[in-house]
């Protein structure tokens, strides 16, 4: 299994090989109730959710095996989004949740994430915890037979979802009188997500809603919105929906088939939440991937943009500390700490159409910032070696920035997955930021780039 299990959202990997298979997913769930152990006298309770992938089946068993032998039970609510878990751990005072769910990967691959009882990912002393005890499973004490956990199915989580949506809008709030096409990718929100636009009153078209566990994700959904695109323009749709394989994050695509990313939203919402008195401490978190235009477009509005490290659990970490209520990523994963703990597609599908209702625009007339220019290079590096420890490239990057300071912005870093440097340059004119982009590049790959 390696010396780390988890990453930097939970542990993956490709179904049937360590880290993700049955019996690390029955030693991943024994470890849990051990750390959430109950006092003597009442059986804890966790939730497990899951996305649609053929591995799910056998994940769960082996999760749901782990956590009753350590005498706490299980509630098994099936396919249901990575925010419904948060949002129902907390609902129905579970004292955890687990999500089995590789997000927007293949088929192939799984992964296994946690949730407190406050809704929130785990911390990482609590997963270095879980992990210490996984490697160290002979070290945990089963439950007698008379306290093992019991394992039951919760019929109504989707009904508790719903409703908890539908009380994010306004009462007044309704969708009567909008066509609306929305890609499930095949995924977690397949059922609910048609569903919750037609209890709203919209007329909803619906794709990749037919799950067969190897088909998440292919061709359709945030990754390949190529057929939603085409279906609003045929339809003649208000808008689009693209959501991710357990619909943690959405792409949203106005009346012509244009795309509205992360970026987007939080540059229309983010203003308008200021505009209102609403934004704690006139602050937007982001990652450093965040397009420079969204930082320009909030900085007009008296706005600051925060950028965190790369990763929605970073964003969130960043957020709790501030006590900031918006903050997200570029890829469609936002949070909004006013109503959720975690990044919602659906949530946030449904506050961008309540205030595209609210303004009686389109969507295509409420963006609120212009892109600027992007370069991104990958450069195969045999080693991490500290960019410091390059003088040429440290100066390459000093000069850079200072050509950019004000109208640019300028990102080296490493993978943290791969042995590969990110070079981002962003900036007006398109030639000059690719130039800068090509000599740093250069530079890394001179000093310390892979050898062929």
């Amino acid at each position: 299994m390696g010396n780390r299990l988890f990453g930097t959202d939970g542990v993956r990997g490709i179904a049937n090989r360590e880290p993700i298979t049955s019996e690390t997913a029955l030693r991943l769930g024994r470890a849990l109730a051990h750390v959430f152990h109950a006092p003597s006298g009442r059986h804890r309770r966790i939730l497990i959710g899951k996305d649609t992938r053929l591995s799910g089946y056998m994940l769960e068993t082996a999760l749901a095996s782990g956590i009753c032998s350590m005498g706490v039970d299980v509630w098994l609510v099936g396919p249901m989004p990575t925010p419904a878990i948060a949002f129902l751990t907390r609902n129905m005072r579970a004292d955890a949740g687990v999500v089995i769910s590789a997000s927007h990967n293949p088929f192939q691959d799984n992964g296994i994430k946690f949730f407190s009882r406050e809704g929130f990912k785990l911390d990482d002393e609590t997963e270095n915890r879980i992990e210490e005890l996984v490697f160290n499973d002979g070290r945990l004490e089963r439950a007698p037979a008379d306290q093992i956990g019991k394992a039951a199915r919760i019929d109504d989580a989707q009904g508790r979802y719903l409703v908890w949506l539908k009380n994010c809008l306004p009462r007044r709030t309704t969708f009567e009188g909008l066509k609306i096409v929305v890609d499930c990718a095949n995924g977690a929100a397949y059922k609910v997500g048609p569903d919750l636009l037609d209890e709203l009153g919209a007329e909803v078209i619906a794709l990749g809603v037919d799950p067969d566990g190897m088909n998440i994700n292919r061709e359709c959904g945030a990754m390949h919105p190529e057929r939603l695109r085409a279906t609003i323009k045929e339809s003649g749709a208000h808008l689009g929906i693209a959501l991710d394989g357990d619909a943690d994050r959405v792409l949203l695509f106005d009346e012509h088939g244009e795309l509205l990313d992360g970026d987007d939203v939080m540059a229309i919402l983010g203003r308008k939440l200021a505009a209102e008195g609403r934004l704690r401490d006139n602050t937007v978190v982001a990652t450093v991937m965040s397009n420079f235009g969204l930082e320009r477009a909030l900085e007009a509005s008296g706005v600051r943009l925060l950028r965190t490290e790369v990763g929605d659990p970073a964003v969130a970490r960043e957020m709790r500390s501030g006590r900031y209520n918006l903050g997200g990523e570029q890829s469609g994963h936002v949070i909004f700490m006013d109503h959720a703990t975690t990044g919602d597609g659906l949530l946030t599908a449904l506050l961008m159409i309540d205030h595209m209702l609210e303004r009686q625009r389109p969507l295509s007339e409420l963006r609120a910032m212009r892109r600027v220019p992007q370069v991104l290079e990958n450069v195969r590096v045999r080693e991490r070696t500290p960019l410091d420890g390059m003088p040429e490239v440290r100066g390459l990057i000093t000069d850079a920035e200072r050509r950019l300071a004000g109208s640019g912005r300028l990102l080296v870093r490493y993978s943290g997955t791969e042995m590969v440097a990110r070079v981002m340059v962003e900036g007006d004119d398109y030639g000059t930021i690719a130039a800068i982009a090509r000599e740093i590049s250069a530079s890394i790959q001179r000093h310390a780039g892979a050898r062929s």
